[in-house]
């Protein structure tokens, strides 16, 4: 990593000591100077957020309560300020783009009575931390975040789906987009969440840094333009679902969400701000602001694609063994992974019993040594599904046996919970599985807080309403509106289990949700462009190898679109309309389009080409009947192009587009 730290004192940065009724003021500016944060502190420590001068969110009363009755935050007495610019170089491994600047103003206000508040300032957004420094432990009761918004601006929040208990669930759901005035209050929201400021920008709010303290909830306020943040207590006692031997939250601490050393660091909390949408995709800011990586050497870590078995339900046909999780069938999978250059399989739930809660003990009829093996003839890697707190408590045994065996990695499920000790969680399975060599996909968890910085070899998280959510939701949950919502909210927080791959494709009046048969909403080019637009260095081809094999061309396509690429730009689109991303690997360009089930055509200018190269093209995209056949599709070779030249992308409802742009020596 390259680092560049340039220490010094801002020139915008203003104290004005007034008379004693009125508070003192701070003023931070980004880079560029047109974000400010102006600092309030009186009886409250509070900050506003502007751009431009026109005011983007405002929180008048920022603080940490303490059990013991203390208040960080109120009547705050500032002992020191320091200020600093940053401008740097981090690498970042598997991400959208390899290496990202982290350029920020910061301005560090340590307070009397032992704690502080960290405030950066980007030209894309603004972060706080609170940070405490005491001798002894101390248990937080709340937290305080109530951020309001300069008048009744469009929102986008993703409701709890348990009424019943809101903090317990998949932290999966669309985006309801509405005024705040007409927001749920009798509901929590789950980061990331988005208002509009009507003729200035949108600011999206998410977490970083999340360790050992619990993750956020939203309570919308209808009534004076803004949310109130909710925090899971510390649990208290744990209840147990036979099912999978998954634990969860029975009782939690009324007055108690956290037990911290009395010196640390607490999770920054994130307003990015974009005044086009398609500065939103790629906004660094959850990633820069995590801690570095605590793994040395990741050579061993490789991205890829993976032949998955769950939501096709091993549905194999034309074969002359009876599909399912035996030896058999998982050895079919790789034969097939291996012809289409995919790097892995998965054997999801079953190939332990799940009710014993003991991956150690594989089930009879799958000899998985023996097709661990056979996977590492073909040069296929195998990865294994377990839960996250069954794998926590046999953690040793299991990475030890697994990494002696050659198995690649874990894909870990059902969190269903961000209370501190499920978050401790991760960080616990994260370290022991990098220092085991084995990479992990997060799925069943909360919205990424940059972990992924942490520890590189997570290479995914679900967290994301993806593709398995069809084999059961209606058609009202519009899946093609989410494929081009969540680029721009969820996605700016890290990469996406979705899923996408999809052989069987439906319109918006054919489609219905099928169980051992799923079918896509939309059609099948914009499952192949999920592969280009949503971030996702392990991702799945969700359907059955016998349903590719019918259909090579089009599988040795998605097949040979990268995982990660080296360099990733959002070309166009809307929130909630359409995408368009160009990502570069090498020489070469691929370029996806995504939209609602409204059809399109999309005009697409080249110039993000370099001047004087050529480049031949080829285009997946909607045939001409894929209005009514969603699987219509065609692949075409339209010759050489370049910078000057602009690409037609005509999408049909609930379609897609990819183009590949191969480089001309």
């Amino acid at each position: 990593m390259r680092k560049t730290l340039l220490f010094w004192t801002l020139g915008t940065l203003l104290l004005a000591t007034s008379a004693a009724a009125k508070p003192k003021e701070i003023k931070l500016s980004s880079p560029d100077g047109r974000i400010a944060v102006d600092f309030s502190l009186g009886q409250t420590l509070g900050y506003s957020v502007s751009l431009d001068g026109k005011t983007l969110v405002s929180d008048p009363a920022i603080a940490l309560r303490l059990q013991d009755g203390t208040v960080l935050g109120q009547n705050p007495r500032l002992a020191k300020q320091k200020t600093r610019e940053a401008d740097e170089t981090v690498e970042a491994p598997f991400q959208r783009n390899p290496q990202m600047r982290n350029h920020y103003n910061e301005l560090d206000l340590k307070m009397k009575g032992g704690y502080g508040v960290i405030f950066r300032a980007y030209d894309n957004g603004v972060a706080y931390r609170f940070y405490t420094q005491m001798k002894d432990s101390i248990v937080i009761a709340a937290e305080d975040l109530n951020p309001t918004f300069p008048a009744d601006c469009k929102s986008w929040l993703a409701y709890s789906t348990n009424p019943k208990k809101p903090m317990a669930m998949a932290f999966q759901n669309y985006f309801t987009e509405a005024p705040l005035s007409q927001a749920d209050a009798q509901q929590l929201a789950f980061p990331p969440f988005a208002v509009e400021i009507g003729g200035a920008a949108k600011v999206v709010f998410a977490e970083s840094d999340l360790e050992a303290y619990p993750g956020l909830f939203f309570r919308p306020q209808p009534g004076r333009h803004g949310v109130q943040g909710v925090f899971p207590g510390y649990p208290e006692k744990m209840g147990v679902y036979p099912g999978r031997v998954q634990d969860y939250v029975e009782t939690a601490a009324e007055n108690c969400i956290a037990r911290c050393a009395g010196t640390r660091q607490f999770p920054w909390r994130v307003w990015a701000i974009a005044e086009e949408d398609t500065e939103l995709p790629a906004n660094n800011l959850v990633y820069l602001l995590a801690s570095p990586s605590r793994v040395g050497d990741i050579s061993w870590v490789k991205p890829g694609k993976v032949a998955w078995d769950w939501w096709n339900d091993w549905g194999l046909s034309g074969v002359d063994f009876k599909a399912g999780i035996n030896t058999e069938t998982y050895k079919y999978y790789i034969d097939f992974a291996a012809r289409y250059g995919l790097e892995y399989i998965v054997l999801d739930e079953g190939w332990y019993n799940p009710r014993s809660g003991d991956m150690l003990t594989v089930i009879p009829g799958l000899d998985l040594e023996k097709v661990v093996a056979y996977g590492r003839e073909k040069g296929v890697g195998v990865v294994l599904w377990t839960v996250f707190n069954v794998i926590d408590r046999q953690l040793e045994a299991a990475c030890r046996k697994y990494s002696e065996m050659g198995v690649k990695g874990f894909k870990i499920d059902f969190l269903d919970r961000c209370d501190q000790p499920a978050v401790e969680r991760l960080y616990r399975i994260a370290e022991a599985t990098a220092r085991h060599r084995l990479f992990v996909d997060y799925h069943g968890v909360f919205t990424p807080t940059g972990l992924q910085r942490t520890y590189p070899h997570i290479l995914n998280f679900e967290g994301v309403f993806g593709q398995e959510e069809v084999k059961w939701e209606p058609v009202e949950k519009d899946i093609p509106r989410y494929d081009v919502t969540f680029p721009y909210l969820r996605m700016m927080c890290g990469p996406v289990d979705y899923t996408p791959g999809a052989m069987r494709n439906a319109t918006k009046q054919d489609w219905r949700p099928m169980y051992y048969t799923p079918q896509s909403m939309g059609t099948r080019a914009h499952q192949a462009a999920c592969y280009v637009v949503f971030d996702s260095p392990f991702t799945m081809l969700c359907d059955a190898p016998t349903e590719y094999e019918r259909e090579p061309e089009y599988t040795k396509f998605i097949a040979s679109i990268p995982t990660v690429f080296d360099e990733t730009r959002i070309l166009a689109g809307r929130m909630g309309e359409s995408i368009v991303t160009a990502r570069r690997k090498g020489s070469d360009w691929y370029v996806g389009a995504l939209t609602n089930w409204d059809g399109r055509t999309l005009q697409v200018p080249l110039s993000f080409l370099p001047e004087g190269k050529t480049y031949e093209a080829e285009y997946l995209e909607d045939g001409i009947n894929a209005g009514k056949r969603a699987n219509d599709y065609k692949i075409t070779r339209t010759g050489h192009v370049n910078s000057t030249g602009t690409a037609t992308l005509k999408l049909a409802s609930g379609g897609g587009a990819v183009l590949k742009l191969r480089a001309v020596e």
